[in-house]
Order: structure tokens, then C-alpha cells, then sequence
């Protein structure tokens, strides 16, 4: 903890949990008034201290982590993170509000969660299928893909019966292997169905009017909240928005090439999202209108892109 004037007050180590919480809070009411928190990783690990602190009209700030040259000079350990953070806060380096995680926009994100472990556990399951009908026995395969369309197939695998007193047989064992899946299959379906019922109320409550955009269905909506955030006025323009997402035009001279006459609207493209960050997803969300704006280099129409 920090004055002032910027002189260390103390520093203490709490289990994250509840009563840490509670004595976190007391011990910091001993050494003074509390004026601002600033937090490392608010939307993960931090999440339930941000929370705690935030209900009881705390000012949390989002602190990144401690700068390279920092570490390499003092070292790294959880007395020197807190100090830097609080140096942070206190010099205005840190001025982002944490996100608020208690109100619809976290249920959305919890929602989305389940949502896509279910998507991938489902995508992987039909990659399989797909997979041992390749080395099954030759009747097998050709019965079931005797149909087009890979419901259709995964219906046809599901009604196979294996004689499971022969599971010894590749055939029969084939037959087994691709029905488990198939009823994977319909199960994950079931399941994905049930969370983007509850997932299409909640974000036809959170954002009626992003659903009559062209273009952003519910799937988009939700992960353009869930980026937001809950108290979206932290963002304070469209530029600090952008920039979060990784789609933040390149607007340097180096992007655009030398003599080529392109306009700043066909050189400032979006750059590439960061996999690594919580807004991985951003990239499928991006509603590209192509609008056609004369010819561009060597007689090709050239593109200008909007971002909704």
C-alpha cells in the first residue's frame, strides 16, 4: 500500500478466498483511507477480489503486467508486483476500469463458455466418425454412407445394432465405436440447443437493437458484449473499442505501398487479432460490407470496408 506521496506503507500476503478477502479489506482500513485499488488479471484470477471490493464502492483499476526492465532490475515476486501496481495507479499509468463481471454480461459469458466446450467436443465427435468410417470394413462404410449429408449419416450410425457378445470382431466393433459417437453426436446437439435458447434471451435483453443489425445474430452479439463488458463507458471512444479487439486500422506510412495512389480507406485494413487474448473470438465476428469504390491497382475494383 501506497500514500500520497508515493511512500510504501506495507505489504501483506491473503489466501484468495472470502476471509482473505475480509482481511484484506480490515488491514487496509488500518493504514488509512482507501482511495484506489489497482488489480492484475480483474477478469480471471482477480475476478472474485474485483468483485468483493467493487461491492463495497471501491475504485478497481485494471493494472497490466510489471514492465520487462522492472523485473530484470528487482526481480519478480508477489510484494514487487503489488508494489508496481500500486505505483501504477498512483502516477495515472493505470487508468482502466476493471470490468464488472455481476451483472447479465458475465451470464452471457459463463453461457458462451459451456457453449463452445460443447461446440468442440461435438465438431470433434463428427471428425471421428468421419475417420473410422475411412478404415472400417467395406460393407459398413458403404451402408452408411450410402446417404448424403452428415445428419443423415450420423442417423444411419445410430441405428446400428452391434452384437456386443462379439466386440472381438473389427466389424462389430466398428459398429459399436460408431454409434457411441453418433448418440455423442445427438447429445452434444441437445445440449447446444438448450444453451442458445437461454443465451437468445439474454442477449435480446441485453442488446435488442444489435440483433436488427445485418449481419450479427446472436453468437455475434454475445461476444461483441462479452468484449465490451458489462460497464461499457470504462471504453471511451470507438478507437479504445477497436484497439481491445485487435482490429485497430494500420494507419503508418509503412502501410501503404510507395507510388501505388491507394486512398487511406484501402490501405487502413484491420489488423490480425491476438489468439492469446480473452477476444480470440472477435475475428468471426467481424461484419465486413464490401462496398465497391472505382479500380484499384491493375484494374481490379477496389474494396472499402465497414466494421459493424
Amino acid at each position: 500500500m501506497l500514500d500520497a506521496r508515493g511512500a510504501l506503507l506495507g505489504n501483506r500476503s491473503f489466501d484468495a478466498s472470502l476471509r482473505g478477502y475480509r482481511e484484506l479489506e480490515e488491514w487496509l482500513a488500518t493504514l488509512g483511507e482507501i482511495d484506489r485499488v489497482g488489480i492484475e488479471c480483474t477478469g480471471s484470477y482477480a475476478a472474485g477480489l474485483t468483485r468483493y471490493l467493487r461491492e463495497r464502492d471501491v475504485d478497481v483499476l485494471e493494472v497490466n503486467a510489471t514492465h520487462r526492465a522492472t523485473t530484470a532490475r528487482r526481480g519478480k515476486n508477489d510484494a514487487i508486483d503489488a508494489e508496481m501496481a500500486a505505483r501504477k495507479v498512483l502516477s495515472g499509468e493505470a487508468k482502466a476500469l476493471a470490468k464488472d463481471t455481476t451483472g447479465d454480461i458475465e451470464c452471457i459469458r459463463l453461457l458462451k463458455v459451456s457453449r463452445e466446450s460443447a461446440m468442440k467436443a461435438h465438431t470433434a465427435a463428427k471428425l471421428q466418425i468421419r475417420d473410422l468410417l475411412v478404415t472400417a470394413p467395406a460393407p459398413l462404410r458403404e451402408y452408411v454412407e450410402a446417404v448424403h449429408g452428415s445428419g443423415r449419416r450420423i442417423n444411419r450410425a445410430d441405428a446400428l445394432r452391434p452384437d456386443l457378445e462379439r466386440l472381438n470382431d473389427p466389424h462389430q466393433a466398428a459398429k459399436f465405436a460408431l454409434r457411441q459417437l453418433s448418440r455423442r453426436v445427438k447429445s452434444l446437439d441437445e445440449e447446444i440447443d438448450e444453451v442458445d435458447v437461454h443465451l437468445a434471451q439474454l442477449v435480446a435483453k441485453c442488446a435488442p437493437t444489435l440483433l436488427t443489425c445485418r449481419g450479427i445474430g446472436t453468437q455475434h452479439a454475445a461476444q461483441l458484449l462479452i468484449t465490451a463488458g458489462q460497464n461499457i463507458e470504462r471504453l471511451q471512444n470507438d478507437g479504445a473499442f477497436a484497439r481491445l479487439c485487435g482490429v485497430a486500422p494500420d494507419r503508418s506510412p509503412r502501410a501503404r505501398p510507395i507510388g501505388c495512389g491507394c486512398t487511406e480507406e484501402e490501405t487502413a485494413r484491420p489488423t490480425r487479432p491476438c489468439t492469446s487474448s480473452p477476444s480470440r473470438g472477435f475475428a468471426s465476428i467481424l461484419a465486413l460490407r464490401s462496398t465497391w469504390s472505382g479500380v484499384g491497382l491493375r484494374g481490379s475494383p477496389s474494396a472499402t470496408f465497414c466494421v459493424v
